[in-house]
């Protein structure tokens, strides 16, 4: 067999960077949330300008329509952004509610990265009542922190501004404010001039990023997940589906001036109908998740993705799930140049298991960033930097594959990138509800009559098409958390009410009621409560041993966002003095096999230590049992005098990364704790 070292560019690798956010806009256009403009200042244009500072080094970017749509308004960001508009007045003129909400906006960054670099940022964070000249202090700093390398680097405004500290006027949030927009707004032309010259290919997504087979026929879910229960009562959207993919390449010519090649369908979101829709409109390729592979192809082996597949002459990219969970999720972990060698670690196999093989990694291209070290600057620079050199390995864009042979498929399995179903969108009672006052409202328009004139029928479309997006139904359920899940649902059925008051009618009570009812409110994490003394044998023998420990619902955090689902679903943890105690609960046996391993990181202390899984010992006087579950005791003395201390832990096994926990980050533990004011029943 020919080695890496002498192979001339025997892997085509293909990077895929998913950009998105969903519409905001209200009914009069104006954004109530402000995340298109936040990842304007911070990844939109990072992304493809690290990429552009190595040559021959390629990707292609997907833009979906509403950042499309959205970017454009920051040529007036004050009328057209609700958050800027507060942002930009004094927080004397504000309302204490409305203050209230740009206060907490403003606290929504990660704290690691974006809060804990900047001092008076810290700072405020923890204040729970700012004056006026503190508020303006922190919305500052906030926007700052978002304020991605480029800017950091090249923007004497934003340096002067983070050179300054503290003490900011209203001038100075004018001037920032006036710098960002003018930026935001360089941001398409920028990915239009890297198209021209090569570096990059461009696709897009339909319309408003809709579950596409959903749309065309519900049951199309249960072709899927045969256990996925439906709404009641669907009615066929396959006309809004069609008019999902002409709207959306006609906005997209539009923009850049050509016709797009391919889609990045919502989610991976795939049937066959939905592709025929996409053939029909003259796109040559897609992408999609492994796992659709795998359905399709039952008798495959993991070497088959390796390659670029066609179904019904329409081209696609089957992404490798791990890889691209890699850089999504495990590599904000590490040392860049650790990372970076993992990952050209991981790829080498590929290159060396056949001739003329193709990998696929695609992601976000915005979420995972603010994670990383300097918004994840370091990590791409050197991997970039790595693949330009390389000999064995070509980046190639997704337009340059389609023109290549691919391998005919017989059958495409209905299904999305999270574990090859819907159930992400259709199944929970909240989603199912949410789509049932879709079903309803379209019923009321259908039976309305034909006296709807062009213009109305024009805004009712928007609004239809907008309450399709798959966003909605993803906050809806219990399986992802965010903060504000009660704006997203306010959104969401504004667009129907806009539809009932388009045609003079009284919007349903159902309407105007929150979809989300009833939802505990419990924090998927708790805190130790009492000192605990558990005994260390890998079995959940006694309720009383881990009574008034704390612990970690990791199943609230896992989400397509944040990875497949991993082995661990929950974190117990506690101390006394003598020692740290963890316990790791979930599919813990399938772990006790060769080759397992977890990984225990000491932040502070930059101590790692390595715990065999298929044979539990004491190693580096750290007690372990792996059984039913993962129990270990870390004795007090291994923190060298620390009062916090902050554990991250990886299961891996060979060399990939099976699960990082917790999966928000880092665990604090507070080596000298007081539970004298804490009680529990």
């Amino acid at each position: 067999m020919v080695t890496v070292a002498t192979m001339k560019n025997s892997l085509k690798l293909s990077f895929f960077w998913h950009m998105h956010q969903p519409d905001y806009r209200d009914s009069d256009g104006v954004m109530k949330m402000p995340w298109v403009f936040l990842h304007a200042i911070k990844d939109y244009y990072d992304m493809p300008w690290i990429l552009s500072k190595y040559p021959g080094v390629k990707a292609t970017f997907n833009i979906t329509p509403p950042l499309i749509e959205q970017l454009k308004l920051y040529s007036d960001p004050i009328e057209n952004d609700y958050f800027l508009h507060l942002w930009n007045q004094h927080p004397s003129k504000l309302s204490s509610q409305k203050k209230k909400w740009v206060i907490k906006t403003c606290k929504s960054c990660n704290y690691d990265t974006m809060v804990e670099p900047m001092a008076r940022y810290r700072e405020l964070y923890h204040y729970d009542n700012l004056d006026d000249l503190q508020v303006i202090d922190l919305e500052v700093q906030f926007m700052l922190a978002w304020c991605g390398n480029y800017l950091r680097q090249n923007n004497h405004i934003v340096q002067q501004l983070i050179h300054k500290g503290r003490f900011y006027t209203q001038d100075d949030k004018s001037e920032l404010l006036d710098t960002l927009s003018d930026f935001v707004l360089s941001i398409l032309p920028y990915y239009a001039s890297l198209l021209d010259n090569g570096t990059i290919s461009l696709s897009t997504t339909p319309y408003n990023h809709p579950i596409l087979p959903l749309l065309i026929d519900m049951k199309t879910a249960k072709l899927a997940n045969e256990h996925t229960k439906l709404p009641d009562n669907p009615v066929s959207l396959k006309d809004d589906a069609f008019s999902q993919v002409e709207r959306s390449i006609k906005l997209y010519k539009e923009t850049f001036k050509t016709e797009p090649n391919g889609f990045w369908p919502a989610e991976g979101a795939v049937d066959t109908r939905s592709l025929e829709i996409y053939r029909k409109l003259g796109i040559k390729w897609i992408a999609t998740d492994e796992t659709i592979l795998f359905k399709s192809m039952p008798e495959s082996n993991r070497s088959d993705l390796y390659s670029t597949y066609s179904f019904n002459d329409l081209v696609i990219g089957f992404r490798d799930h791990g890889l691209s969970d890699l850089i999504g999720f495990d590599y904000r972990y590490k040392d860049h140049n650790d990372a970076v060698e993992h990952f050209i670690e991981a790829i080498k196999p590929i290159a060396e298991s056949k001739d003329d093989t193709t990998a696929f990694v695609i992601l976000d291209g915005e979420n995972a960033w603010e994670y990383y070290r300097e918004n994840a600057y370091p990590f791409f620079s050197t991997l970039y930097q790595k693949l330009s050199q390389s000999e064995w390995c070509k980046t190639v864009t997704m337009d340059e594959i389609a023109g290549t042979k691919s391998i005919k498929l017989e059958n495409l399995s209905p299904g999305s990138w999270i574990n090859g179903d819907f159930s992400t969108w259709v199944g929970h009672p909240e989603k199912n509800r949410a789509w049932e006052l879709l079903f309803q409202t379209r019923r009321d328009v259908d039976n309305y009559g034909s006296e709807i004139n062009d213009e109305i029928a024009e805004k009712i479309k928007f609004h239809f098409l907008a309450a399709e997006c798959s966003d909605w139904y993803w906050w809806y359920g219990d399986d992802h958390v965010t903060d504000f899940a009660l704006e997203f649902d306010a959104l969401f059925r504004q667009h129907l009410i806009d539809i009932y008051r388009l045609l003079n009618m009284h919007p349903p009570a159902d309407l105007l009621e929150a979809i989300i009812k009833n939802r505990s409110t419990a924090s998927f994490m708790v805190r130790p409560q009492t000192p605990i003394r558990p005994k260390i044998e890998g079995k959940i023998s006694s309720f009383f041993e881990w009574i008034g420990c704390g612990s970690i619902d990791e199943s609230r955090l896992f989400s397509s966002m944040d990875r497949k689902r991993g082995p661990v679903s929950n974190i117990k943890y506690g101390q006394n003095d003598e020692a740290v105690y963890i316990s790791f609960e979930g599919n813990v046996p399938s772990l006790r096999k060769a080759g397992c391993r977890l990984k225990i990181t000491i932040e502070e202390l930059a101590k790692n230590y390595s715990l065999d899984l298929s044979n539990a010992n004491t190693q580096s006087d750290i007690v372990y049992a792996v059984n039913e579950t993962i129990e270990i005791a870390i004795p007090c003395k291994l923190f060298e005098g620390l009062d916090v201390a902050h554990l991250r832990f990886e299961i891996v096994e060979g060399k990939s990364i099976i699960q990082t926990l917790p999966g928000y980050g880092a665990l604090e533990i507070r080596l000298n704790e007081d539970y004298s004011e804490s009680w529990f029943i």
